[in-house]
């Protein structure tokens, strides 16, 4: 902890092991706006506090978003089977650059808190992310549907 103290404090980001105190679940930011119905970070925000119940960041850059699960995320079926498409669950072996736990103004970082921490075991429930990318996939699915129908009705 106390390297990850000084990279955050000279960096803004630490280079963290997942597997240990968490996992984390790296989601395409369009499962996320379409799950959200919106590309304003800060209804984004919202709606994944009350959608995973955990701390989320994101990464402007890659245009992914971080769930933070219980560690044992990784062994679930779901996840070590890679059986949710277009979402990964990152476990033992894998290390993750995580903002300094005050950044989470979408203006002024490239990767920031969404819904910040609450406390060390506080993290998002992998049912729920689950929920989030299925039902973001859907949302993005049907919007697609609905615009290659105006584009037939000749109404796009």
């Amino acid at each position: 902890m106390n390297e990850a103290r000084e990279q955050w404090a000279t960096r803004g980001i630490a280079l963290l092991r997942c597997g240990g105190l968490f996992a984390a679940i790296r989601i395409p930011a369009g499962i996320v706006q379409a799950a959200a119905g919106t590309e304003d970070p800060k209804r984004i925000g919202v709606y994944l506090d009350e959608a995973v119940h955990g701390p989320v960041f994101i990464d402007t850059s890659s245009q992914r978003y971080y769930a933070l699960v219980p560690a044992s995320t990784s062994r679930l079926p779901q996840w070590a089977d890679r059986q949710v498409p277009e979402a990964e669950c990152l476990g033992s072996g894998c290390f993750l650059g995580v903002p300094r736990p005050q950044r989470t103004e979408p203006e002024m970082f490239r990767s920031y808190w969404c819904v910040p921490m609450d406390g060390p075991g506080a993290l998002c429930s992998p049912d729920a992310v689950s929920q989030l990318v299925a039902y973001g996939r859907y949302q993005r699915a049907l919007g697609e549907r609905l615009a290659a129908k105006a584009d037939e009705d000749g109404h796009g």
